[in-house]
Formats: structure tokens, sequence, C-alpha cells
């Protein structure tokens, strides 16, 4: 695993009423849904970013307002033309 070193200026914590572990939790959570919402990876992939199971990072993204359902156009109209 690579890690990576984000400059967090101190004020940050104390406006944000976050300590280090719980920011870096929310910036992962917060990247990894948008990358998600973006249709740029997985939701596993997403969730293991988030360090969350799936299901946490379904209930986290929902909270956050955006879908555990990502469809495009295309899918969708191929999903609903195989019901018929």
């Amino acid at each position: 695993m690579t890690n990576l070193s984000i400059p967090v200026p101190d004020t940050f914590f104390a406006a944000l009423h976050k300590n280090p572990i719980e920011l870096t939790q929310e910036i992962q959570l917060i990247a990894a849904a948008n990358w998600y919402e973006a249709g740029l990876i997985s939701q596993e992939k997403a969730a293991e970013f988030a360090g969350l199971s799936r299901e946490a990072f379904m209930l986290e993204i929902s909270r956050l307002g955006i879908s555990p359902f990502q469809y495009t156009e295309e899918s969708l109209a191929r999903e609903l033309a195989d019901a018929d």
C-alpha cells in the first residue's frame, strides 16, 4: 500500500472539529464517493478506498446525498429492454 502526504494547516482541525485520523477518514470517504459518483471506480473499489464495507459505504454515501445505485443512460435502457 502506498501512503500519500497532504499538507493540512493546523487551524483546519479546530475549524472542522476533527482530529487528524477523523479528517483522513472523511477525506477518503469524500474522494471515494466522488470517484464512484463520477463512474471512475466501482462501488467495491470505492468502499475499499474509504476503508469501509460495501454496506457501510452505501449508507455513508446515502447520507451524503449520493445514490448507491449508479446507472448510465445506456445501462438503464439495456436493463429495461432485457426486462421485457
